[in-house]
C-alpha cells in the first residue's frame, strides 16, 4: 500500500483489511508490510508521536542450555566471548531502528526469571533511573549480565503489570520490548497479564532468542480472543535473521514493528489514549 492510499483510506477501513476475523471478540492483526521502510511511514501517518520504549531481558536458568543449536552451545547470555550473543544483538538493532520512536530517550530496563525474584517480580537492570538511549543500555546490560544469578521460573506476568503501572503513570502510549527464551513456566498468569495489558496503550513485543519451543509465544500472538485488541507480537529472532542475510537488522526491526500501527489504531478507536495525544 503507497503513502498516498494509505492516508486516502479511512481509518476505520484500513484497520479491518489489517485484520483477519475470527468468530471471536478480539480480531487477529494481520501481518501487511514487506519493508521497515513501509511500517515506520505507516507508524507515524498513524500519529504516533509521542511512545515510549520499555525493555524486559530474562535471566532464567535455561538461557545456559537455548544456545545449543543457534548460539554455538553458548549460554545466550555470554558477553566473554567475540561473538556477539543475541541480547546484545537486540539491542543494538533496536536502538538503531526503535529510538526515533522514543519522545524523550529514556528507556526503563527490567530483569525477570533470576534467582532472586523467582517469577515474582522484575528489577532495574540501571540501579537509579532509567537508561539515556540504547547505548547506555547496552553498556548496562554488560555491566550486570555477570552479576546475575540466573534462576526461574520464567513469568511474563510481572514485566507486564510494570509495563502497565507505567502506562499509568506517564497516561502515554509504550511499546514494551521482551527478549525471551520462551521457556515460560505460568503461561495462566503471563495470558491473563496480557489480556490486562489490553485496557491500557500498550503494545507487547516478545523477541525469542535461543532453541525454543514456540508454541505458548504463538498462542499469546494469535490467541487470547478475550483481549480488547491483538496487543502481542512474536518474533522469533533466529529465523528471521537466518533467513535475511541481506539485512537481517532491517528484517528484524520490521517484524517487531509490523502490527504497531493497526494496534495503534485500535488503542485510540478503543478510546486508551489520553485526551489530547
Amino acid at each position: 500500500m503507497s503513502e498516498e492510499d494509505y492516508e486516502n483510506q479511512g481509518a476505520s477501513d484500513v484497520f479491518e483489511e489489517g485484520m483477519l476475523r475470527k468468530a471471536v471478540s478480539c480480531p487477529i492483526i494481520r501481518d501487511r508490510f514487506t519493508t521497515f521502510e513501509e511500517v515506520s511511514r505507516a507508524i507515524r501517518l498513524e500519529g504516533v508521536n509521542e511512545c515510549g520504549l520499555i525493555l524486559g531481558i530474562d535471566y532464567p536458568i535455561s538461557n545456559r542450555m537455548q544456545g545449543h543449536k543457534t548460539f554455538g552451545g553458548k549460554s545466550l547470555h555470554d558477553v566473554s566471548s567475540p561473538a556477539v550473543n543475541p541480547y546484545q544483538q537486540i539491542i543494538c538493532i533496536f536502538g538503531e531502528t526503535l529510538e526515533s520512536f522514543d519522545d524523550d530517550g529514556m528507556i526503563p530496563v527490567f530483569g525477570f526469571g533470576d534467582a532472586n525474584t523467582k517469577g515474582k517480580a522484575v528489577f532495574s537492570l540501571k540501579e537509579t533511573g532509567n537508561c539515556k538511549g540504547f547505548n547506555e543500555v547496552l553498556d548496562i546490560y554488560n555491566a550486570v549480565t555477570p552479576t546475575v544469578e540466573m534462576g526461574g521460573p520464567t513469568n511474563l506476568a510481572p514485566l507486564i503489570e510494570k509495563a502497565i503501572e507505567i502506562c499509568k503513570e506517564t497516561k502515554k502510549y509504550h511499546i514494551l520490548v521482551i527478549a525471551a527464551d520462551g521457556q515460560i513456566t505460568d503461561e495462566s498468569l503471563t495470558r491473563k497479564a496480557i489480556v490486562e495489558a489490553s485496557n491500557y496503550p500498550l503494545s507487547i513485543v516478545l523477541v525469542g532468542v535461543g532453541d525454543g519451543p514456540w508454541e505458548d509465544m504463538e498462542e499469546f500472538d494469535d490467541g487470547l480472543s478475550e483481549r480488547n485488541f491483538d496487543n502481542f507480537q512474536f518474533v522469533n529472532f533466529n529465523e528471521v535473521m537466518s533467513s535475511n542475510a541481506r539485512n537481517p537488522q532491517a528484517a528484524l526491526a520490521l517484524h517487531a514493528l509490523m502490527e504497531i500501527p493497526d494496534q495503534y489504531k485500535a488503542i485510540r478507536e478503543l478510546g486508551l489514549l489520553k485526551q489530547g495525544l
